[in-house]
Order: structure tokens, then sequence, then C-alpha cells
């Protein structure tokens, strides 16, 4: 797919109907990319905004056996005690933020633009969120954590998201991220932002991936987060 570890193919792009005026920069899980994703919100589109679904990097993965595939980070292992690969979250964090400025010079402002992300890239998104200093319209953390969680709040008492809105997903049958992960996170969450902005929802019988009932969940908080204005 590319030669280069840290270069990736472009993203996946569902334009806007009309003119774009806000965008949602969704970044997959491990192992996967854009495209479905893409998909999903073609799916829930709203007309004045665009959908960035990236592709993360191909690396050696250590925690399945140092295989290479697709990766915003290294992860060593999935239980709360785990080493994390910090230098490597950092790294994603900043391209993730050369993003958002991408999209800006696009015309796009940085409080019309909402983050997320689905496991890996979830976590991701909720860390970008937290150490950026652009001002979002929010977060959708679908089945994920907070990583490097024990740097904050010291990571984020500059930040300038204090009072973005958060939704945050979880199936509670997930085996990969225990739902305990989740409901953990949007705990930690409230003490790092105002915690009226956060709601945290569970999915019965939901194992580590999306549903329908979920998509309509995201698609009324874009709605409300990113409302149409005028010309």
């Amino acid at each position: 797919m590319c030669g280069n570890n840290m270069s990736a193919p472009l993203p996946a792009i569902v334009p806007a109907a009309r003119k774009a005026t806000a965008a949602v920069i969704f970044l997959h899980g491990l192992g996967d990319t854009g495209h479905g994703w893409a998909e999903a919100f073609a799916g829930i589109r709203i007309p004045h905004v665009k959908y960035i679904c990236p592709h993360a990097p191909t690396m050696p993965v250590s925690l399945n056996m140092r295989m290479s595939m697709p990766s915003w980070f290294d992860i060593y292992g999935l239980s709360p005690d785990a080493d994390e690969d910090e230098s490597g979250i950092k790294r994603a964090s900043e391209n993730i933020k050369a993003l958002i400025d991408q999209e800006v010079k696009n015309g796009i402002p940085s409080h019309r633009i909402l983050l997320g992300g689905f496991s890996q890239g979830g976590a991701l998104s909720l860390y970008t969120a937290l150490t950026t200093q652009q001002k979002l319209a929010g977060v959708v953390a679908l089945s994920c954590w907070l990583p490097l969680r024990k740097s904050f709040p010291q990571a984020s008492a500059n930040s300038a998201n204090k009072d973005m809105h958060v939704l945050q997903c979880h199936g509670d049958a997930d085996p990969l991220v225990p739902f305990v992960f989740g409901s953990e996170t949007a705990e930690k969450m409230k003490s790092l932002i105002n915690p009226a902005n956060i709601t945290f929802k569970s999915y019965r019988g939901l194992p580590h991936s999306a549903c329908p009932e979920e998509m309509v969940d995201i698609k009324k908080f874009i709605e409300k987060q990113l409302p149409p204005i005028s010309d």
C-alpha cells in the first residue's frame, strides 16, 4: 500500500452536498481504514457538513505480535496498567492537529470542526481535543479510552476545549475495550472539562462495533453541534 511507514494514503472524504460550512474528522480503529467510516457517514450525511476519514499509517503493532497494520500509534496491551506509546500518541496527535489546520486553511473555522473516532481512533480524538489550542465543536468517542490519562489534568491545563461537548458511546458487550473502560473514561473526562457537556451512551448487547441506533445518536449530536449557518 505504501512503502514509507509514516506516510498514508489520502483520506476518504464525503463532500458536503452544498457549500461546506462544517467538518467532521473521524479516525478509524486499529487495522482498519477510513473507507468504511466514510460509507457510514454517507448514510447519515448532513448537507453542509464535509466528512474526512483519514487512514492511519501502516506500522508494526506490539499487541499483534509486531505484525504491520494500519495503526495511529503502537499498542502494547489492553489492560488498564499496560505501558503506552507516549511518543507515538503525541506524534499522531500532532498529525491530527495539522489536519484540522488544513481544514481551517480551506475555510472552515476550527470551532466548526468536530473530531471523532472509533476504538484507537476515538482514544486519539479525545487526547487531541484535550491537548490542542484549536477550539473544536466537540468530540464523538466510540468504544474507546483516554490514552496517557495519568498525564491529565496537567496536559489539559491550557486546553481551548474546557467547554466542548463530548458524545461517548460504548457497547456493554465489548470484549476488546471493556465497557468499564468507557464508563471510567467518561468519569475522568468529567474532571477535565465541563461535566454537563459529557454524554455517555451505552448499547445493550453491542460488541466492539457500531450499530444503527448509535449512528442515529451520532447524527443528532453532529446536527446539534454543527447547525447550518446562513450565508
